[in-house]
This record gives structure tokens, C-alpha cells and sequence, in this order.
């Protein structure tokens, strides 16, 4: 019997009652293979996911490759500084003609060695002479609709995507002073997959709630879970943020528990006092410091696991200074004792989800973020679910511009 049905998408509704009356979602949207897979046609294939950082692109030639909604991707500079996103597919017979990163001259298909240059173009196809009708620019790699936000490059496989930089005005208040674009910070490990739904680790990662309690001792307990504050953003925002409290100024996760690196310069009194956690779901989620900023990049693989990169940016002088290794050390230390307690309790949470015993729970004040994220879904979910409704062939409803 098939999970997705009126009845299902009806019992949403309670999840995005205002924090205090509403329920946490069924736990099969978050173990269901079926709803996986819906899913992946409500957000996955339509709304903008993060690929990482612009400076990856330092010189014309440079590109990285990632997978997206199954959708291998090449982001490339190309000759003319132009940032382009391409599908990685050799327009012959399918061919990934690009793994991995580094710098290219052009895009050679390794199996027949069709050539691409850096913008898609196709420039050679060998003893192709003889085919009846072949087009060489109809040939070229597909171009994929990108966007470069505060540093962040973001790609959308739906060509009719309304733009994702004007939908996320209601953020560019509390964001404006950290710089986003201007920061830099090694390059991350490639990503690793964690046995877990990526709305576990999105939640998580902005779950009030948990702070004060399982991350109890020294290295938290500066950010406790009663000052956090959840500002509404627009209805229409393609992000939301939450706030939290700290109990001394340009406060860190390390043995000192104060900023190591320089303090962003542009901040305010207010902001040196408090963190940042900035979301761009389904894909980006921020810890906003005021020295560091930490990104986590995901990307579902299936019901039930997601593959994650994790990454830090901070003032480039930061990098020039002789101590930076052991400042960058003791910062990792703290970091990691704190999220493999995060890690553990997401395994947990999946497997518990699980259970024919697993609730719809209901929130604390402290989980207004989840609330905030509940929203953001269940309007995908309904839109997708309302197209299939009215046929296969039904236009998707697009959001507001």
C-alpha cells in the first residue's frame, strides 16, 4: 500500500502550526523509500543546492565535479572568468568526462576522447565524419542554471526556477557583516556518507533544544539553549536563521572558549554577543562565528543516508599567521568532541525513527527552527503532490517571485 496519499499529505498541516501546538513530521519522511523518491521530485530536482565555494575557482581551467539529484555536475572557470555549471555527461555515449578536481585545458570523454572546451562546447569527435546528420553544437554538454550567493555556488536542474539571490532578502540583514564572499579557508575532505536521513543532520545542526543538554560542559556551555531566538523571515524566503545568545563576548568552540582568529571586522557590539545559523535548505546550513564560519554541504543518497561536507572559513590573514596549524588544532579538537556526540545522537534518531514506535512529537520554544524548516517542506511536498494530482503532465506550481 503506497504511503503517498491525501490522508498523508493532509496530517502535514500540523507541522507547521506556530511552534507551541505543532507536530515533528511522520518519521516515515524521514526513513520511507517511497518518500524519498518523492522527494526528490518535490525539492531535489527544483530548488537551488549547494556545490561549494567560488574561490575553488581560482584560474580559467579550474572545475570541481559533484553529484546532485543523481546528476553528475562539472563547475568550471572558463577562458573568459565566466563560472559555468555542466552536466558531466559525454553527449556520445554517456561518459563521465570529468571526475574528481584540479585544472583542465578541456574536457576530454576519456572512453572515445570526444572534446568539450571549458564552456561545454563540443570541439572534437573523432571518425565522426561519416555519421549521417550530425550536429557538433547540438552536441555540446547541457548548461545547468547556477547562482553565486555570498560565495556559495548554487545549481537548480529546473530550468524554470524562479532565482534564488532575490528570495533570500529576508537574510541579508543579519548575514551583511560577516562577509560570506570575502572569507577563505582550506579546502574540505571530500564528502563523507552518514547512515542517516539529511533532515536529521539538518536539524541537528539547528536544534536549539540540545545544546544545554547534551553538549553540557565547558566547551557549550557559553551558548545555552534559553537565549536562543528564532526571527521570522519573509513567507516567500528561500532561508531562515536562527539566533543564539552567548554568555561572553566572541565566544568559540575551544579550550578558551573565545575567538582565536581575527574577529570579523564589520561587527556590531550586538553581533560579537551572539551565533549565527543561516539555512539555505535542502542543501546548506551555516554556524556563523565570529572568527569562523563552519558550512555544512548535504546531499541525500537515499531514505535513510546522506553524504556530508564540512568545511570552515575565516578572514584570509587568518591563514598567514605562523600559529594558524595549532590554532586551527585546537579549534578541530573542540569541534569534533562536540559533533561526534552530535553524530551519535543522529544514528540514534534514525534508527529510533525507525520503530513502529516512533511519535509525532511535539516542540519545546527552543526547536522554533525546526518549525521554520517544517514550513519550508510541507509547501514543496503539497506543491508536488497537488501536480500528480492533476496528472503526470500538470506544469509545476511555482513559488512566489
Amino acid at each position: 500500500m503506497t504511503l503517498l496519499n491525501d490522508q498523508f499529505f493532509d496530517s502535514l498541516g500540523s507541522s507547521i502550526k506556530d511552534t507551541l501546538e505543532a507536530d515533528t513530521l511522520p518519521p516515515a519522511c524521514y526513513t520511507d523509500e517511497e518518500f524519498h523518491h518523492f522527494e526528490k521530485a518535490a525539492l531535489f530536482e527544483h530548488e537551488w543546492l549547494c556545490v561549494g565555494r567560488a574561490e575553488w575557482l581560482e584560474q580559467p581551467g579550474d572545475f570541481f565535479t559533484v553529484t546532485r539529484a543523481d546528476e553528475p555536475i562539472i563547475v568550471t572557470k572558463t577562458r573568459d572568468g565566466t563560472v559555468k555549471a555542466l552536466s558531466a555527461v559525454c553527449q556520445h555515449r554517456a561518459m563521465l568526462v570529468a571526475e574528481g578536481h584540479g585544472n583542465a585545458r578541456a574536457f576530454v570523454c576519456p572512453y572515445h576522447h570526444w572534446t568539450y572546451d571549458l564552456d561545454g562546447t563540443l570541439v572534437g569527435a573523432p571518425a565522426m565524419n561519416r555519421t549521417c546528420n550530425f550536429d557538433k553544437k547540438a552536441a555540446s554538454l547541457p548548461e545547468i542554471r547556477h547562482e553565486i550567493w555570498h560565495g556559495f555556488v548554487f545549481i537548480n536542474l529546473d530550468p524554470a526556477a524562479q532565482p534564488l539571490t532575490p528570495r533570500l532578502s529576508g537574510l541579508e540583514e543579519v548575514v551583511a557583516n560577516y562577509d560570506f564572499a570575502s572569507l577563505r579557508g582550506p579546502r574540505p575532505e571530500e564528502a563523507t556518507v552518514f547512515p542517516w536521513n539529511w533532515k536529521v543532520m539538518l536539524e541537528n545542526n539547528n536544534d536549539g533544544y540540545h545544546a544545554s543538554r547534551l553538549h553540557a560542559g565547558p566547551l557549550h556551555d557559553f551558548i545555552p539553549s534559553g537565549l536562543a531566538s528564532f526571527p521570522d523571515v519573509p513567507e516567500d524566503s528561500a532561508g531562515y536563521y536562527r539566533l543564539n545568545g552567548t554568555l561572553h563576548k566572541n565566544a568559540a568552540f575551544n579550550a578558551t572558549q573565545k575567538s582565536v582568529f581575527p574577529v570579523f571586522p564589520k561587527l556590531t557590539e550586538e553581533e560579537q554577543n551572539r551565533l549565527l545559523f543561516v539555512n539555505l535548505p535542502p542543501s546548506l546550513s551555516l554556524v556563523v562565528l565570529n572568527d569562523t564560519v563552519l558550512y555544512l554541504i548535504m546531499d541525500p543518497r537515499s531514505a535513510q543516508s546522506h553524504a556530508l561536507t564540512i568545511g570552515t572559513l575565516m578572514v584570509p590573514e587568518a591563514m598567514d599567521d605562523p600559529l594558524f596549524e595549532l590554532k586551527m588544532k585546537m579549534n578541530d579538537t573542540a569541534v569534533e568532541e562536540i559533533v561526534s556526540q552530535d553524530f551519535h545522537v543522529d544514528e540514534l534518531v534514525q534508527q529510533g525513527l525507525r520503530s513502529k514506535f516512533a511519535p509525532r512529537g511535539r516542540y519545546s520554544w527552543q526547536e522554533g527552527a525546526q518549525r521554520l524548516l517544517n514550513v519550508w517542506l510541507v509547501e514543496r511536498y503539497r506543491r508536488e503532490w497537488d501536480r500528480r494530482r492533476r496528472g503526470p503532465s500538470a506544469p509545476v506550481t511555482r513559488l512566489r517571485a
